[in-house]
């Protein structure tokens, strides 16, 4: 994105209190006084300028980062299988006792080293994008509730398509789907932090596999420029339909009732719009949400001013039960969206799950799915801010 170009409006200068980082100017000034010119300027190099943001925003996170105590020696970075190096950077980044004693493996021991190494913890996250903590004797739902809580991260609530069930404090269980069913990539799109808990790992199969959303957009550009450029401007539009109640014969199965927290339509309409959803009540009480524009991309603080492919194109198009389209209702080619999910399979990363594994996703930066897998399979999750 760094090397997106601007309309010759621009210059780059300098103010009397600015700070380097590095090479890179934390602010970049416009040359033309006159205000429409410079909306119309603003208008159209927005993408650029949002870019440009992101980017030196990272860069002051990166000196926190650097300036920040590194953990104690409790912790120690090993690996996994299927882990790859992408841009520099572990993924997942594994993370594990320095030591296979009591003193370090047990749940009391994590959550007194994650409380005293917050810092870290959320730097690695977001540097990271995907952490794994493995080696840690975490039971059940009570212990890893207690370690969600020692991450000092805000709870928020779920609300998406996926069958879930409450099992202890800040835990549910992931999408009760059907274990022979592939649970698409998709983003949580309101979250900011998923952690998943493996109770039982399930004897094959099951895997959580997960793609940095970045190098999506990069292959998707690379591929298709002017489509991607075309579906970001004029935005997705994606509809789903939801039964009343639960149905956990499918991976989309959960009911409208559920997910809004009432049995009333005029509060779950109110609910629905507070998060940028519309409903369309059909027969026999079921309804279809109504979501979007949303760009097809999108550049978040922090992230190296990375592109993240962040959307559900190839998970809801053409679907029996929803849709994704162009917000003004065009047609998404299918070519297109075969060849990114074929881009998504090759980025993706694979691991096996282990009894007391805890992944730590930063949402906003990493799609996962679910592979098919046989029983039994038992993995927990919290979502937080």
């Amino acid at each position: 994105m760094e090397g997106t170009s601007k309309d010759d409006l621009f210059i780059v200068d300098e103010c009397r209190d600015q700070k380097m980082i590095g090479t890179k100017p934390l602010k970049e000034s416009g040359s033309n006084e006159d205000y429409a010119a410079l909306m119309a300027a603003l208008n159209a190099n927005r993408e650029w300028l949002q870019a440009k943001v992101s980017i030196n925003n990272a860069l002051v996170m990166e000196g926190a980062y650097q300036s920040q105590s590194q953990p104690s020696d409790f912790f120690s970075v090993g690996e996994c299988q299927g882990q790859k190096t992408i841009d520099g950077e572990q993924m997942p980044l594994v993370v594990g006792p320095s030591t296979p004693d009591e003193d370090h493996t047990s749940h009391e021991a994590l959550v007194a080293a994650l409380r005293a190494n917050r810092e870290w913890l959320e730097g690695k996250v977001v540097a990271n994008s995907a952490v794994l903590l493995r080696g840690f004797d975490v039971r059940d739902a009570a212990e890893f509730d207690a370690v969600v809580e020692a991450m000092g991260w805000p709870d928020i609530r779920y609300v998406g398509p996926a069958p879930r069930t409450h099992v202890h404090g800040r835990v549910w269980t992931a999408n009760e789907g059907p274990l022979e069913q592939f649970v698409y990539f998709h983003h949580e799109m309101v979250l900011i932090k998923e952690l998943l808990f493996c109770e039982v790992p399930p004897p094959e199969g099951g895997e959580t596999p997960f793609v940095p959303s970045f190098r999506v957009t990069e292959r998707a550009l690379e591929e298709f420029p002017e489509m991607v450029e075309e579906l970001d401007a004029k935005g997705l539009r994606y509809t789903l339909t939801a039964l009343s109640k639960n149905d956990t014969k499918s991976m989309r199965g959960r009911g409208w009732e559920d997910a809004f927290g009432t049995s009333d339509k005029a509060e779950a309409e109110k609910r629905a719009k507070a998060l940028g959803m519309d409903l369309e009540w059909l027969p026999y009480g079921s309804v279809k949400t109504i979501l979007g524009p949303h760009t097809l991309t999108r550049v978040f603080p922090g992230r190296r001013g990375r592109r993240m492919w962040f959307n559900t194109v190839v998970g809801m198009h053409g679907k029996d039960e929803s849709s994704a389209t162009a917000a003004d209702g065009s047609e998404i080619p299918a070519n297109f969206v075969q060849r990114i999910g074929e881009i998504i399979e090759e980025e993706s990363v694979q691991f096996r799950w282990r009894r007391a594994d805890i992944l730590i996703l930063d949402n906003l930066a990493m799609l996962h799915a679910r592979q098919p897998s046989l029983p039994p399979r038992r993995i927990l999750v919290a979502t937080c801010k």
